[in-house]
């Protein structure tokens, strides 16, 4: 997994699994996702892609289906958008 969320082409991917229209396919997208964007030692051009991407990955997130019942999903959601929004 290491290695895995240290290659842009992985993270491009689950991105445009986030754009899916099924709803099950995105949530299991944003949580591979969210492993790249949570990940401590994130290297520089996966931070760049996140930025490249910002705008695009913040409107996904944010519209990201969730149900009744799910506080985890949506507390995970709004801190993923956090750690985003704080990139630089």
């Amino acid at each position: 997994m290491k290695r895995y969320i240290q290659e842009v082409r992985f993270l491009n991917i689950m991105i445009n699994l986030l754009k899916d229209s099924s709803k099950n396919i995105r949530i299991c997208a944003f949580h591979v996702f969210k492993v790249f964007v949570a990940n401590p030692n994130k290297p520089r051009h996966i931070i760049e892609a996140l930025l490249d991407n910002r705008r695009e990955v913040l409107k996904l997130l944010h519209n990201l289906p969730t149900s009744k019942g799910e506080d985890e999903l949506d507390e995970e959601r709004d801190l993923i958008i956090k750690q985003i929004q704080k990139l630089s």
